[in-house]
């Protein structure tokens, strides 16, 4: 029997020491993640070579920085990252922001930090 998936449930992991992130679905071919970045939360920049991905904003502002432009999301956004294309998420905002991030196939052994 399937059960509902929260991030009362899911596998919980911490990333840039002050992130946190939920694997609701953790499989080979789909991730979908929900993340949390506090005010001044910021990833490295990097790419997937295979990975297409899709942030959409549940709560919050955040910017994602695309080679050279950036792209700042609000609450109800989304945005796809095809493979290949550097980005670096940040919050520039004073509160958390909160999405989700879908990953066709997973990132797994697919990310590489610049």
């Amino acid at each position: 029997m399937t059960l509902p998936v929260s991030i009362e449930n899911a596998e919980h992991y911490i990333w840039g020491n002050i992130c946190d992130g939920w694997h609701l679905l953790k499989r080979d071919d789909i991730s979908i993640l929900q993340e949390r970045v506090p005010a001044g939360g910021v990833e490295v920049t990097h790419y997937h070579n295979v990975s297409r991905q899709f942030f959409y904003i549940l709560e919050g502002e955040g910017t994602m920085i695309l080679e050279n432009r950036e792209v700042k999301l609000q609450k109800g956004n989304g945005l796809e990252i095809a493979p290949g294309v550097h980005h670096q998420f940040c919050n520039r905002s004073q509160t958390d922001v909160r999405f989700l991030v879908v990953s066709i196939p997973t990132t797994r052994g697919d990310r590489i930090d610049l």
